[in-house]
């Protein structure tokens, strides 16, 4: 077929066509020669812009004692130095040479090939709040700034995400040598009271093998790193070891308190590839062993990782990046498979799932972490289980959120409780209550204690009042109230803030009996897990439950329980309180130190929280809890505050607003109506037939 096609062409166009490739090799020579001619020129002019721009844009003097090509693409730096302006010099580095391939250069992609560096030396230096480094945060910041404004940029002309990270993933490998000698780096950071030295003597990289030690303050610890690179693959792997001793970071403990060591971490990028041309994908690999944790925010103790990998896989799209289903996460024998995908078109969109296989039960509180869960320490356990996460939401209507959890089990059982011995509360024990993490009193919570009120003795219309407000399907959910759990996520994302923590009884329950008092990060999932436990096994009954929910939570300052409420605020037997003081002890669950704002110098309420009264009592009456009011007060004005505890009768009108601002408990009860809304607005039935209880 070749020969076929050469007999083909004429003389004439073999000269044509041998005349045109000659002009361009010739026109290649030239230019080729031109640029080599004046490229000490363009280095020097290219330096020149370099400096000019740092220090317009970072107040930094860059000085270079001298600047040449040492080969065709190989520029060498002599005595270069970084020195913010009237600041210690940041960095210095007496000779660096770095070449850049020659064929990638000419598609216009800037890849290094080789890199010497010799005798360089960062020293981060901070006086009192002034530090030699300010600009680089001030970088982050801008960063951050163009960041947010390539994203909008995206969404608004449809930039391919997928491209625009591949794009940044090629600058970022593109700049790792395969071959590279760096010898006597050292990095040295100098504050008021700390000083730290970490010196890198030789670090290699030939063929792609990285070697390297690294030195902790001199003799302190050293540290081997190794790995292979082959950025050209887009493969990397890396491990950092101790010879078998732990790897320990002291400066973040003595700036922020945070221990942090290991024995061993390695990284692994394996592989990056399209399919279709249209999704990037990013698959790679993290695993690390004894690794050690201990902060006040964290947990009270050490917590102890012997073993962790994550297999992740990454998938960006045009207009969405993904962390796929397929990735892994394993600690001893628990897997989880994550997944999370944020779109940013045609609205933005959140993802969020979380599935195990059905695994033995046992293995997954084997997976905790030792000192995360100091309750569920020693606890025995029978049966299968698997979990399942999902939740959604659209950013354009927040309201639509979904969220879905499930605990599936097979023959589960609790053949040996831990520190948190759920069962205890079947029977008298001792709950203390804590103010700003330090104990008020001890109370006794059983009938030796004559404040102890049984849930038969406590009027119907306070049971009815509080389960309305606080969690109205308490007797029929197992711990957890999904419609609940949406409705706070749609608050707390629409507020940017967190407003609302869904929290039913059973939580409430458990985070006051069984949770210490320390406000740490894993405290909410050590409360989840409790409250699953105890409601998966039955551990307790729901009539118990409220019974001792109602005779410890806080109703006022230093006021726990309904027998101490009720006799504090109207000098009654919690069995004697009407319909109006018991809305008004439901209303103050959430914020029990400002009861007493609500009452006006005569004893009454003030008018700001008729609409509550209104509100709750017609929930209440359409549920069968309460006998309808056509008026709507539903016992408001018969609300009356004892004597002793009224305030004095203000000298002037202005004084009233000095008080609990109306404005707050509008914003609750819009809240509450939220809630209550999502709950009661998909069934009407169980409105009109609510289940019973006592």
């Amino acid at each position: 077929m070749f020969r076929e096609l050469l007999s083909k062409i004429t003389k004439r166009q073999l000269v044509i066509g041998g005349s045109i490739v000659a002009v361009l090799v010739v026109g290649i020579i030239i230019a080729f020669a031109i640029a080599y001619n004046k490229r000490e020129a363009m280095l020097a002019s290219t330096i020149a812009r370099i400096q000019a721009a740092l220090a317009e844009n970072h107040q930094l003097d860059l000085t270079i004692g001298s600047a040449y090509f040492s080969g065709l693409t190989t520029v060498t730096l002599e005595d270069v130095k970084a020195i913010p302006k009237g600041k210690d010099q940041l960095a210095g580095v007496k000779a660096v040479s770095v070449s850049v391939k020659l064929f990638p250069l000419i598609t216009g992609d800037v890849r290094f090939g080789r890199l010497r560096v010799q005798d360089a030396h960062i020293q981060l230096v901070k006086k009192d709040s002034i530090s030699n480094y300010d600009f680089i945060f001030q970088a982050t910041d801008t960063l951050a700034i163009d960041t947010a404004e390539l994203m909008e940029h995206t969404e608004e002309s449809n930039v391919n995400m997928a491209r625009t990270a591949n794009r940044m993933l090629n600058n970022i490998l593109y700049k790792i040598p395969e071959d590279m000698e760096l010898r006597n780096f050292l990095l040295t950071y100098r504050d008021d009271s700390i000083q730290q030295r970490i010196s890198v003597p030789k670090a290699d990289i030939d063929n792609g093998n990285l070697a390297s030690a690294v030195f902790l303050n001199d003799s302190e610890a050293a540290w081997q790193v190794s790995g292979k690179l082959n950025p050209g693959k887009r493969q990397l792997y890396v491990k950092i070891h101790a010879n078998g001793q732990q790897i320990a970071l002291p400066l973040l403990e003595e700036k922020f308190g945070l221990k942090l060591s290991f024995d061993t971490i390695e990284t692994r990028l394996r592989e990056v590839y399209w399919t279709n041309n249209e999704l990037l994908h990013i698959k790679g690999e993290w695993a690390v062993k004894n690794l050690n944790v201990n902060h006040w925010r964290i947990a009270q103790k050490d917590v102890a990782v012997p073993d962790a990998h994550i297999d992740a896989e990454v998938i960006v799209g045009n207009n969405y990046v993904e962390l796929s289903n397929e990735s892994t996460v394993t600690v001893k024998k628990l897997q989880i498979h994550p997944y999370v995908r944020y779109t940013t078109s045609p609205s933005k969109t959140y993802a969020v799932a979380l599935e195990t296989p059905e695994m033995e039960a046992q293995d997954l509180f084997d997976a905790f972490p030792a000192g995360l869960f100091e309750s569920l320490d020693g606890i025995r356990v029978s049966g299968n289980i698997q979990y399942k996460l999902e939740a959604f939401l659209d950013s354009s209507n927040p309201d639509s959120v979904q969220f879905s959890s499930k605990m599936e089990q097979e023959d589960f059982k609790v053949n040996a409780w831990g520190k948190a011995n759920i069962p205890k509360i079947n029977t008298t024990f001792v709950y203390t209550p804590y103010e700003e993490e330090k104990p008020v009193r001890d109370i006794v919570v059983g009938p030796e204690n004559p404040n102890f009120i049984p849930i038969a003795e406590i009027s119907p219309n306070l049971k009815h009042a509080v389960l309305t407000t606080e969690d109205p399907s308490f007797f029929s959910h197992h711990g957890f109230v999904e419609d609940a759990i949406r409705s706070s996520i749609a608050i707390n994302y629409k507020e940017k803030a967190f407003k609302r923590g869904g929290s039913t009884i059973s939580m409430q329950l458990v985070k006051n009996v069984f949770l210490n008092r320390n406000k740490t990060i894993v405290r909410k999932l050590e409360e989840i897990l409790i409250v699953w436990l105890m409601e998966s096994t039955r551990a307790v009954s729901k009539e118990r439950m409220y019974e001792v929910y109602l005779n410890i939570i806080e109703w006022g300052r230093n006021v726990y329980g309904i027998s101490e409420a009720a006799r504090y605020y109207f000098s009654k037997h919690p069995s004697q309180l009407t319909l109006g003081e018991s809305i008004y002890l439901a209303s103050i669950v959430p914020r029990p130190k400002t009861g007493l704002y609500s009452f006006d110098y005569d004893g009454r309420l003030k008018p700001y929280i008729s609409p509550y009264f209104n509100y709750i009592g017609d929930i209440m009456a359409r549920r069968g809890l309460a006998p309808a009011d056509s008026s709507g007060a539903y016992g408001f004005y018969a609300v009356s505050l004892r004597d002793a505890l009224r305030p004095e009768k203000p000298a002037s009108a202005d004084t009233l607003q000095l008080q609990m601002p109306a404005t707050d408990f509008e914003v609750e009860l819009e809240e509450v109506r939220g809630l209550l809304e999502r709950i009661f607005g998909k069934d009407k039935k169980q409105e009109e037939n609510p289940p019973d209880h006592p």
